[in-house]
């Protein structure tokens, strides 16, 4: 019998995020969803701790209930330390 993964693609944050990535293109994330988007596909730095425990935090938040806001934390540490928080 197949495995079932509940995930919810609905969650918010109270505060989005902003970030300026390659071209200058700023961005406006909502919750981590659109942060596992940016951190898979146009994040300049994949290899710091900082981009790890983002991608962790957020897959969490998604698939396990985790917390939404603790993933923002996250997700915020991995821009300053890309120096893409805007």
């Amino acid at each position: 019998m197949p495995m079932v993964i509940d995930v919810d693609f609905q969650i918010r944050w109270a505060v989005p995020v902003h970030v300026r990535m390659a071209g200058g293109s700023r961005q406006r994330i909502n919750g981590p969803d659109a942060a596992l988007l940016a951190l898979k596909s146009q994040w300049p730095s994949k290899g710091s701790a900082e981009f790890s425990l983002a991608m962790s935090r957020c897959r969490k938040a998604l698939m396990e209930h985790g917390s939404a806001e603790l993933a923002r934390e996250s997700f915020m540490d991995a821009a300053v330390q890309a120096k893409v928080l805007s």
